[in-house]
């Protein structure tokens, strides 16, 4: 009994409860941000490495600046893409935003 007023006296056990629970929230809002934006995006980057990768001669690709073309070939940095007929241009690979295909054939359009 002596003890539990001595810790009555000095407030112990009621300053670690809410340091126990501010700590938890902490915790709680870190695992939040972790699987609603972190995680997400780290999956889409990793996707989106994947398909530059992946990207081949023949391949009709879309880059960040919004050019349409075929790649005509591809190295291990940039890309040689046809964005007219005879019209070649140098992309870094990085700049690619999508591979797509069924374009309505725009390189073919006269």
């Amino acid at each position: 009994m002596f003890i539990s007023e001595a810790m009555a006296a000095t407030g112990a056990t009621a300053a670690q409860t809410p340091m126990a629970g501010f700590f938890t929230q902490l915790v709680l809002v870190f695992a939040i941000f972790y699987f609603v934006l972190i995680r997400p995006q780290q999956k889409k980057m990793k996707e989106h490495e994947n398909m530059l990768n992946a990207i081949k001669p023949k391949d009709e690709i879309i880059t960040g600046g919004g050019i349409y073309g075929k790649v005509v070939k591809a190295e291990p940095e940039n890309l040689t893409v046809e964005i007219s007929k005879g019209v070649e241009i140098k992309v870094l690979r990085s700049s690619v935003r999508e591979v797509v295909s069924g374009l309505d054939k725009p390189l073919e359009k006269k």
